[in-house]
């Protein structure tokens, strides 16, 4: 059976953007992927980027960020990429997401990753510098990266205060390196060039898994993209995993319009304190949940008081819900909107819950854009953020989850009375 090729061009205000893809998409052995169910609509929608480097944006269906999905759809989508990793990989293992858009997804790889390697470190990017609130001080970085494309094109990357798990971190020789999409392979160079500098010197297998990849024959006539960043990372064993691949070519449009870019690039704090919501990804961690259990009841609580009930009653649940992450604190959410789908959907087939998350990522309206709701940040960084697909109106509760104090979130959402904000504080 032989990978079948597609195309397709898609008309954005300020361009095109010619598509060829393949639906059996090929892995580093060349054999066919399992998930050859996937096709392109399954997983993406296209929209424009308000953002004078990149014009055009991948719009996932599965990611639980742009577009409101169902935890299962998204749970599904995390356990079919870890599924392609092979087994036998050299450990120690670190599996390492991308911010903002990919700690989910990172997160969600890593957990099931654990059931062949239950020793894997996850360990995500962060744009918000961590301060230690009971010693008064900064964390300490590993290293820095440059995502050269993005709206906020730095990353951080932290260090490990537990002597272990810093041993076994530098001490890697798999990297698994997890995003929602590649477009170029340029960021994946830029991280495993910062991580070796850093000290992962033992690095044998870099493996790309990313759920769609656009980076085969990108910036080149007739090399294979795979042998370009090879060349590009000497000395390491470099494969591809994804549910769908193919290459794009942009052309810009005639004088487009000139778009002024909200000014999203910081690194900062903010004036917000964090609270605790466990390990799940800032830090190297092996246990990803930690922290859900208290979330769990810190949101089953604020839920009995919303509702005027004195102790919480699943019963009570609306029928249309939607978990709203904030940000890169997407992961204990989601395993929250999952835990709500699982137990709604046995009293009631019609119930619906669904999951997505507000972000820094300024995108203009059309395509897979509907709705746009801009508001201040909820750390105290000053920026505009944004929730994209989502018509309040259309959901009987909206539970918007933050890593900063309720009091935090601006007033637009505490205006609707159908909000309810979960804080770890």
């Amino acid at each position: 059976m032989l990978n079948k090729q597609h195309s397709t061009t898609i008309t954005l205000p300020r361009g095109t953007l010619d598509l060829t893809y393949q639906t059996n998409a090929a892995n580093s052995n060349n054999d066919l992927e399992a998930n050859s169910h996937y096709q392109l609509d399954d997983l993406l929608d296209f929209a424009q980027r308000i953002n004078p480097k990149r014009a055009f944006l991948f719009v996932s269906k599965v990611l639980g960020r742009h577009i409101p999905v169902a935890p299962s759809i998204m749970r599904d989508a995390f356990t079919d990429l870890a599924n392609l990793v092979p087994d036998d990989l050299p450990e120690p293992i670190l599996v390492i997401g991308m911010a903002e858009t990919a700690v989910g997804l990172s997160a969600g790889v890593h957990q099931a990753l654990q059931t062949r390697y239950p020793q894997a470190l996850l360990l995500n990017s962060t744009r918000h510098a961590q301060q230690d609130e009971a010693k008064g001080n900064a964390h300490t970085l590993l290293t820095t990266f440059s995502e050269d494309h993005s709206h906020a094109s730095q990353h951080l990357i932290y260090q490990s205060a537990d002597k272990v798990t810093q041993e076994q971190l530098l001490a890697s020789k798999t990297l698994i390196m997890v995003d929602d999409e590649a477009s170029t392979g340029n960021t994946c160079v830029n991280v495993v060039t910062a991580l070796r500098e850093a000290g992962l010197t033992q690095l044998q297998q870099i493996h790309l898994t990313t759920l769609v990849d656009w980076s085969l024959n990108q910036n080149q006539a007739d090399t294979d993209a795979d042998d370009t960043i090879a060349t590009r990372l000497p000395n390491i064993d470099f494969h591809r995993h994804h549910l769908l691949s193919g290459a794009w070519k942009w052309t810009d449009a005639p004088n487009p319009e000139p778009i002024i870019m909200p000014s999203v690039d910081t690194t900062e704090a903010g004036s917000q304190a964090l609270g605790h919501t466990g390990h799940w990804g800032r830090f190297p961690t092996l246990d990803s949940t930690g922290g859900f259990n208290h979330y769990l009841a810190s949101f089953q609580t604020a839920f009995a008081s919303f509702d005027g009930q004195t102790v919480f009653d699943k019963a009570q649940l609306p029928q249309k819900i939607l978990v709203l992450g904030s940000n890169e604190f997407v992961w204990l959410p989601f395993l929250l909107a999952e835990w709500l789908e699982q137990h709604t959907n046995l009293d009631n087939s019609n119930n619906t819950v669904n999951f997505s998350a507000l972000t820094r990522s300024p995108i203009a309206l059309g395509g897979g854009i509907s709705k746009m709701l801009s508001f201040n940040d909820n750390y105290g960084l000053g920026m505009t953020n944004f929730a994209y697909n989502v018509e309040p109106n259309e959901w009987d509760l909206i539970v918007l989850c933050v890593e900063t104090s309720a009091d935090s979130v601006d007033a637009m959402w505490h205006g609707l009375d159908n909000v309810l904000v979960v804080s770890p504080k």
